[in-house]
């Protein structure tokens, strides 16, 4: 049985020993990147948003902050809350963000998905900086990934309303998301293939040749009967976002 204490400066593993071997280039995947007590807390912070922060799609909701992006994938300089700024550093630690026009995250979507929830392939597109920082809370996930298609559907950013229906596709590989990991997606696996959660309300067939991160999961004992029965569980994925402006400068304003 693993433990639920967070990672440390001194003991998060590196990005070598955390690499998905059996993907394309790049997907890492860190088991209990946060502690329960932070994952608690961040809920907390979660569930207290007021009703207009949440975006109330078919088959999830989801919050985006600081703010959503303007049509034109701009988004307005803003900071993030300091409950969701609070990991920033710790993944800086990694210098997965070092290449990035801000060195850091500035944007935040979160997701809840509730058992029978999910979303349908989909690829998050230009108008960020080519790393996905993901970090589970609440129970696990199966995420689907897909080659690319030009039939494929598809969801700038992942905000778009999805996963009304379920795929029909199959999935290339999955990735086991287990609660308080981390999972980072960049190079060729953010920019040519797919990702989604199929609405379903059990994963199956959880072993160590269908599942691409089996090795590196925290506790493989939860998943030792093969299927895992969902239970509601929330996303925060950190981005940076290319194109930034303050709200002046956007709407032709003096500063």
């Amino acid at each position: 049985m693993s433990s639920h204490s967070a990672t440390t400066t001194s003991t998060i593993p590196s990005l070598e020993e955390s690499l998905v071997q059996s993907l394309p280039k790049t997907v890492y995947y860190i088991p209990n990147f946060i502690s329960s007590a932070e994952e608690a807390q961040l809920l907390r912070e979660i569930v207290s948003q007021p009703k207009p922060k949440w975006t109330i799609l078919t088959h999830r909701r989801l919050q985006t902050h600081p703010s959503a992006l303007t049509k034109n994938n701009v988004l307005l300089a803003a900071p993030l809350p300091p409950w969701l700024e609070s990991i920033v550093p710790r993944m800086q630690q990694l210098k997965i963000w070092d290449n990035a026009p801000h060195k850091k995250p500035n944007h935040v979507l979160i997701n809840e998905y509730n058992p029978g929830e999910g979303i349908m392939p989909h690829e998050d597109g230009g108008a960020y900086f080519g790393c996905v920082a993901t970090v589970s809370l609440g129970a696990s996930i199966v995420l689907d990934l897909y080659s690319k298609h030009t039939n494929a559907d598809s969801g700038e950013s992942g905000e778009a309303e999805a996963g009304a229906q379920k795929s029909t596709r199959f999935p290339k590989w999955r990735i086991l998301q287990e609660p308080r990991s981390l999972l980072i997606t960049t190079h060729d696996m953010y920019t040519d293939h797919l990702h989604g959660i199929q609405n379903i309300t059990v994963d199956e067939d959880l072993n160590e040749t269908t599942v691409a991160n089996w090795t590196l999961l925290g506790d493989k004992e939860v998943f030792s009967t093969g299927r895992y029965e969902r239970q509601t569980r929330t996303s925060l994925t950190y981005r940076d976002v290319i194109k930034v402006s303050n709200v002046g400068k956007l709407f032709g304003g003096r500063k």
